[in-house]
């Protein structure tokens, strides 16, 4: 993947219906979905759903199939999985080591003091 590729599939991403319906097709594998069942899920119109295939479509994350009448929608995992390689390709200088968790990292609830807010 190059920059123009990645630029363009973050900016289909950049948009909350837009990323809610590819990540509804990441959590629904190779079984994706039809138009309808958008929809119904996100509540959408369907000129809107449409458009957000589209845009998905033109960025290479999704992939459409034509079944009779219907075109059945699917994440494209392997562009997502380019897209993630391309934004971690030189992590860390390439050090995979330092990537790994720290281990000193703060516990999962930390305590945060909060100031006390007179109202007047």
């Amino acid at each position: 993947m190059d920059m123009k590729e990645a630029v363009t599939a973050l900016g289909a991403l950049a948009h909350a219906s837009r990323l809610a319906i590819f990540r509804h097709l990441v959590e629904l594998g190779p079984e994706g979905a039809f138009p309808g069942d958008l929809i119904h899920k996100f509540d959408f119109p369907p000129a809107t759903v449409s458009f957000h295939l589209k845009t998905l479509a033109h960025a290479g994350l999704i992939e459409a199939e034509q079944q009779g009448r219907y075109i059945r929608y699917r994440a494209n995992f392997s562009e997502m999985q380019d897209l993630v390689d391309y934004l971690t390709q030189n992590c860390c200088g390439g050090d995979p080591s330092k990537c790994a968790p720290a281990a000193n990292a703060l516990p999962a609830e930390v305590a945060i003091p909060v100031k006390s807010i007179r109202v007047r």
